[in-house]
C-alpha cells in the first residue's frame, strides 16, 4: 500500500505542476479548453497551486510516509 501511495503522490505532483504551467500559458495543449479561456486557466492554476501546497506540506501530514517502528510495515 505504501508503494501505491508513493506512485499516486508522484503522479499528483507531476500532473499538478504540468497543469500549473498550462494554466500560466506554458503550452497550447489545453484539455480543459471546453470550459472557456479564463475559467480553464483558473482550473489549471488551482490544481497547480494544490500540487505546490502538497509538496510543501505532504511529509508532515502523511501517516504513510512516517518512519515505521514496527517491522510488519
Amino acid at each position: 500500500m505504501k508503494n501505491l501511495h508513493l506512485v499516486a503522490w508522484i503522479l499528483l505532483v507531476v500532473g499538478g505542476l504540468n497543469w500549473l504551467l498550462v494554466g500560466l500559458g506554458g503550452s497550447g495543449w489545453d484539455l480543459v479548453s471546453y470550459l472557456g479561456g479564463t475559467l480553464s486557466s483558473l482550473v489549471y492554476i488551482l490544481v497547480g497551486l494544490s500540487a505546490v501546497y502538497e509538496i510543501a506540506t505532504h511529509k508532515k501530514n502523511c501517516k504513510n510516509c512516517e518512519k515505521s517502528t514496527s517491522p510488519a510495515q
